[in-house]
């Protein structure tokens, strides 16, 4: 039969993601590409010790729940973590997600039409890219330097285009990695909510940030949601994951804002699946609320082992074949965002690389237009030994790239 699949479907096939994963579950491949935090960091005892105890204590944690989410694990996150962090909920202003890429896609879902013009950093999330592409968005960049996205730019964007929102993750974009100043915040969020444009803050990385000399504390930086202080009829979508801090299979992310806006992503979400995990929420929320563990003290092991890991990637790329990349080194997230020597590109040279073992993600895909100068590497995942093959690796592709050309 001769599928007639819509002319917008073809877009889910044109990241090379989908070949990475296919060869990295496969075989013996090292993955630098993916957004995935370390396996041996995951709390497992008490993971175990927590899916025995809500499973053995009530069935409905295996029935079906409510389309908003676990309401104790809505509550606690509200409540507890939000709060923590300036933002203040107003009742029914939080939807748990499959992920905070649900969050994304049942936002797009419900707000943008075909058409419609949408605000991005450049370079930003490959996902959020191919949610607005899948919703036929016309996609405009706008240009930053290392303290976030250029208010005049964004300004002059703003007047030339009539977007309908701004996607933005000011705390360690991706893949940039680039933490925004406050200052910077302050304009941007002023600006946006000037010219009624909303904005979908996604701070799934926020709290993986590297403390070090001479910085200041990460609650200098927040977010652009609690800046505003409107939990009703507000500019800002705030979203966010556990994935990346717990344990990515738990699949839970959130998006927290107005309730009119919650409600019409509820409704999407219904369509969708229904529900997100229930026994994952109950699982989850015993874990953060109930059990012994520390979420805190956890982000806190996370980070010392990140920046680790982020030091010794940056000590090999300075040693090997191409020492003469570019980068800025961030201070916090899962990535490093690389401008190639001159005269490599991303996706040729990513051809040579799985030949040896071991993959990226190249620009283009976090890339409005272009990006085939640079390349993003993961360096949460991989353990130190892992980490030093890898990128061994990574320099023997670059250098038969060289001979080659």
């Amino acid at each position: 039969m001769n599928y007639e699949f819509s002319a917008r479907a073809h877009t889910l096939l044109s990241s090379p993601l989908l070949s990475i994963r296919t060869q990295t579950r496969r075989g013996s491949m090292i993955s630098l590409a993916e957004e995935l935090p370390a396996e041996e960091l995951f709390p497992l005892s008490l993971l175990a010790e927590t899916a025995s105890t809500v499973i053995s204590a009530d069935a409905g944690a295996l029935q079906y729940g409510d389309p908003e989410g676990y309401g104790p694990l809505r509550e606690w996150l509200a409540g507890d973590w939000l709060r923590a962090k300036g933002v203040e909920v107003a009742e029914g202003g939080v939807l748990l997600t499959t992920g905070s890429q649900q969050a994304i896609d049942l936002f797009s879902r419900v707000y943008i039409d075909p058409g419609d013009r949408v605000l991005v950093e450049n370079p930003t999330s490959p996902g959020f890219l191919q949610a607005l592409r899948m919703q036929g968005a016309v996609i405009i960049p706008v240009r930053g330097d290392a303290h976030g996205l250029l208010p005049d730019h964004l300004r002059a964007q703003i007047a030339q285009h009539k977007p309908k929102m701004l996607f933005a993750a000011p705390s360690f974009t991706n893949p940039s990695g680039i933490l925004w100043s406050l200052a910077r915040r302050k304009e941007v969020l002023e600006l946006c909510a000037s010219c009624n444009v909303l904005i979908v803050e996604d701070d799934s990385y926020g709290d993986l940030h590297f403390q070090r000399y001479g910085e200041p504390p990460a609650r200098k930086y927040p977010s652009l949601y609690s800046l505003e202080n409107v939990s009703s009829g507000g500019h800002v979508l705030y979203i966010g994951s556990f994935s990346k801090t717990v344990a990515p299979a738990l699949r839970t992310g959130w998006a927290a804002g107005s309730p009119e806006l919650i409600g019409m992503m509820t409704a999407a979400k219904q369509m969708a699946d229904w529900q997100s995990s229930s026994l994952n929420q109950r699982l989850l929320h015993h874990l953060l609320d109930v059990s012994a563990f520390d979420l805190r003290e956890h982000i806190a092991l996370l980070n010392r082992e990140y920046n680790t890991r982020l030091k010794l990637m940056a000590e090999l790329l300075k040693r090997q074949a191409w020492k003469n990349s570019a980068y800025a080194l961030p201070a916090g997230g899962m990535f490093l965002w690389v401008a190639l020597p001159e005269g490599l590109d991303a996706l040729a040279l990513l051809k040579v690389a799985l030949s040896k073992g071991v993959a990226f993600l190249p620009g283009p895909s976090c890339s409005v237009d272009g990006g085939a100068g640079h390349i993003r590497l993961n360096f949460s995942h991989p353990g130190r030994d892992e980490l030093l093959l890898g990128m061994n690796l990574m320099s023997e592709a670059v250098s038969e790239f060289t001979a080659r050309s």
